[in-house]
């Protein structure tokens, strides 16, 4: 479907008045590339766009009132129309879709932006619960929307943070900035999430990208808060019972935010990792190795450039017998990270299942340089790196004939745009 054909689609649910400004804007999702489970930690994380997008058309209503009108929904046979009056703005609850809209719009008006109504009808092709950041894309497109109608010009970086803040802040989600930033810049970012948040836009290397879809459904409320339990309880216990030494424990704190995971080397945590229960001790490996990988993997993208002995040195002995890239192709060296980045979020975080395992599989079965798990895990999609698209196109049908319910082709993704703008 192109823009003329979704912008009607939509304009018949939305049914403007004659004589308003009538703005269609979109967001893509993003796939979860690297450092996954980091973000909240205050690693850096590097998220990259994708080409399923989500649409929102909508005007100015000045009526007081946010109307979101979801096709999605519609189309499922289910209630699709949220309505409140701004001046009694509030989340419904539950998980409605409508909370999305009704959040982005409180964090402007907590901005001391003077919302006066919002009419808006929105189509997603970024599928709910996939780990491809389905939620970011519709916050981001509203952000985006309401920017361009009300003359504010936001950045990147306004529209990210806005959406950030209304799921985070207002809807109590406990996410990162990863998806907002990933889904308002597209393309393939480094984002650093401590203050001031810098981001890098790194060059697109035309990664062809698979995304399979396990059809397994998660939110990530499910998950994140686990994680950030068991790291801060392994905390407590490397500070309090193993008393640790006082140049290692500086390093350390008592959330799972306050370690300077970037400085905490592998060898020298080690040696106390023993006296804590191993499940807690696989967080805090999973921790330090998933950042080391990050690093090399974005020095390869950034110079094209490949140190093998770096490569031995980060996977191991185990996984590089297994393993084996083509030194001379930076592609295939990157593939493998990805690989590697998948067994430590299998292995030592425990987020994978064996539908996972069977997709992850298959995918390199068939000719991918490498997969991993995008997003938080324990459902969603497999994301996988291919040389061409004819390849692509035999790991998306290896994927498909094992039972998922969708695979997506994609190149890299742009990020938050107007698509259209008119007066009706």
């Amino acid at each position: 479907m192109n823009i003329n054909e979704l912008s009607s689609k939509l304009m018949e649910f939305l049914k403007p008045p004659r004589d308003v400004e009538v703005v269609m804007a979109s967001a893509p999702g993003r796939a979860d590339f690297l450092n996954t489970h980091q973000d909240y930690k205050g690693l850096p994380v590097v998220p990259i766009a994708i080409e399923l997008r989500c649409y929102t058309l909508g005007y100015r209503s000045r009526d007081g009132v946010l109307r979101i009108i979801s096709v999605n929904l519609f189309e499922e046979g289910v209630d699709y129309v949220d309505e409140i009056c701004l001046d009694r703005l509030e989340l419904r609850g539950g998980g409605w879709f409508g909370d999305y809209a009704r959040a982005v719009v409180k964090t402007f008006m907590d901005r001391d932006v003077r919302i006066d109504g919002l009419h808006i009808a929105l189509l997603s092709y970024v599928p709910i619960g996939s780990g491809l950041s389905s939620s970011a894309a519709l916050e981001v497109s509203i952000t985006k929307l309401i920017s361009e109608l009300y003359g504010l010009q936001l950045s990147k970086r306004d529209i990210a943070e806005i959406a950030y803040t209304a799921e985070h802040d207002v809807m109590n989600i406990p996410c990162g900035r990863l998806d907002q930033y990933g889904s308002s810049y597209g393309g393939i970012l480094k984002l650093d999430t401590r203050p001031p948040y810098n981001v890098e836009e790194l060059p697109d290397r035309g990664f062809i990208l698979i995304l399979a879809d396990s059809g397994i459904r998660r939110r990530i409320s499910s998950i994140h808060p686990v994680r950030q339990a068991e790291i801060d309880e392994a905390l407590r216990i490397l500070l309090d019972e193993v008393k640790i030494p006082v140049g290692l424990a500086l390093k350390f704190g008592r959330r799972y935010y306050e370690p300077k995971w970037e400085d905490i080397s592998e060898e020298e945590v080690k040696p106390y990792l023993s006296s804590i229960p191993s499940k807690l001790a696989d967080r805090i490996i999973f921790t330090i190795r998933m950042h080391r990988s990050t690093m090399y993997a974005l020095s390869i993208i950034k110079n094209m450039e490949v140190k093998p002995e770096m490569y031995y040195s980060i996977v191991g002995d185990e996984f590089a017998s297994m393993f084996k890239p083509d030194f001379s192709d930076p592609l295939s060296v990157l593939g493998c990270i990805l690989s590697y980045q998948h067994t430590l979020l299998r292995d030592l975080y425990e987020v994978s299942l064996p539908k996972l395992e069977k997709i992850w599989l298959t995918m390199l079965e068939s000719g991918a340089l490498g997969a991993k798990i995008s997003g938080a895990g324990l459902g969603g999609v497999i994301l996988g790196l291919a040389r061409s698209f004819d390849e692509a196109k035999k790991i998306r049908e290896a994927c498909l004939d094992i039972g998922c319910p969708s695979v997506w082709i994609s190149n890299v993704g742009e990020g938050a745009r107007i698509e259209t703008q008119l007066t009706v």
